[in-house]
């Protein structure tokens, strides 16, 4: 792998935890104006509308492959597309900021005991401790560097449906490997696109039947045209770039910038002040990062 695909992967994996950010950000703050699974769907059938002539040739391209790995496909749409995304818009009707925050920081945990376990995967030492460190800037960038903070967790309900997304996210990105060599990555997207929405489309028009219509605004309209474009069409084709050329046990650690895009948005957009635990915190971040990735490529070479 050349130094500049290198890279690119790291730049785009940046990008794809802040379009994150923002997706978890937004879709807390308008939690009560659309229910969750009617705020999935409408993301993922807005991304599917405006991809759809770029999705028919490149479907109808590779249908022999497609139809081959037909259950194969829609298990990654399930998992990605409809999966991860209603249980994480489920989970923030009732958890609060800090929590979500905090459950996010399981997600490359899970990756890394999930490849250890069911794919049997060497995991340094090295790569432990980058996790650790990490997550202890995490920590600290939540709990304000006040361990009382901590003590006091509720966990509802709301925290494990964020938990849940966070494992299904993790068997979505060890489950990569399987993907078809021969369906590119825009193809393949395509086709976890169609299965999601095809998922989600039912329980929608479920979950609306009994509820009050939705009262559409220039707000929501927003809301839904930026889920749309940067957390549904680019972060998931910049994610799978990543873990196709980094893996997902060092991809997985970049989900540690999540909670950090998450801070300095609200700091911007919401009058926040920057204190010196943010700061502390994000140096925690990215030496964490750095670490495990430098211990990534120790891994390499032994194998």
């Amino acid at each position: 792998m050349t130094l500049e695909v290198r890279f690119l992967a790291y730049f785009l994996l940046v990008l794809t935890t802040l379009f994150w950010a923002g997706n978890f950000v937004l879709a807390r703050a308008f939690s009560v104006d659309i229910l969750p699974m009617t705020l999935a769907f409408v993301r993922w059938m807005g991304a599917f509308i405006i991809l759809l002539p770029f999705i028919i040739p490149v479907v109808y391209k590779h249908r022999q492959v497609i139809l081959s790995n037909r259950l194969l496909l829609f298990l990654f749409g399930a998992l990605s597309v409809a999966g991860f995304t209603t249980l994480a818009y489920i989970g923030l009707q009732s958890t609060t900021a800090l929590n979500s925050t905090l459950m996010q920081s399981t997600m490359p945990i899970m990756i890394l005991i999930l490849s250890s376990v069911f794919l049997r995967e060497s995991i340094l030492l090295k790569q432990w401790m980058g996790v650790a460190i990490s997550l202890g800037g995490l920590v600290l960038l939540v709990s304000q560097g006040d361990l009382s903070v901590l003590m006091s967790l509720d966990f509802n309900s709301g925290d494990l449906w964020i938990i849940s997304a966070m494992l299904v996210w993790g068997i979505y990105s060890i489950a990569l490997r399987w993907k078809p060599k021969e369906l590119p990555r825009f193809a393949f997207f395509a086709v976890t696109l169609i299965a999601g929405v095809a998922i989600l489309a039912p329980l929608s028009w479920w979950e609306l039947k009994d509820a009050k219509p939705i009262e559409w605004n220039q707000d929501l309209y927003f809301l839904v045209g930026y889920l749309v474009v940067f957390p549904s069409i680019l972060s998931y084709l910049f994610w799978n770039y990543g873990v196709e050329k980094l893996g997902a046990q060092r991809a997985g650690l970049f989900i540690h910038l999540v909670p950090l895009w998450g801070m300095l948005l609200s700091a911007v957009f919401l009058g926040e002040s920057i204190h010196a635990f943010h700061l502390w915190g994000m140096a925690l971040i990215f030496s964490g990062i750095y670490f495990a990735v430098i211990s990534g490529k120790s891994l390499e070479k032994s194998l």
